[in-house]
């Protein structure tokens, strides 16, 4: 089965950072995407940041851009995403997934939709105060 779990939130003051690690098991190919989501109380899901595992494309939410980043160690089966400059608008309980169907490049046109993402780990919670 495929796993993921989702590790290295906590609470950060306002205009810190954090590196959130994406653990993955039993998806041995390196190809793929991994993606970054984030729910805050009251407000719907969206995709923070997403990363094809073969072809490296990268896509943010332009509200993160320059302050996140999302890297992929395709050796140790992990994702990481750097969050830099926090802002309590950033305070949501964050999710990773895997779209085990990614095509190379198609991320420049299809972004991170969540209903392409099959498998999805326990959230961990990011508290940013102010």
């Amino acid at each position: 089965d495929v796993q993921l779990q989702a590790s290295g939130g906590g609470l950060v003051a306002a205009g810190g950072s954090l590196r959130l690690s994406c653990t993955m098991s039993g998806f041995t190919l390196d190809d793929g995407a991994i993606g970054w989501f984030r729910q805050a109380p009251g407000k719907e899901r969206e995709g923070v940041a997403c990363i094809g595992r073969e072809d490296d494309r990268t896509h943010y939410l332009e509200r993160v851009k320059g302050r996140f980043t999302i890297s992929s160690d395709n050796s140790k089966n992990m994702v990481y995403l750097q969050m830099n400059s926090l802002d309590p608008e950033d305070t949501a309980v964050y999710y990773c997934a895997l779209d085990p169907d990614y095509a190379p490049g198609s991320m420049v046109v299809t972004g991170c939709p969540a209903l392409f993402y099959r498998y999805w780990g326990q959230g961990t919670l990011v508290t940013v105060s102010s």
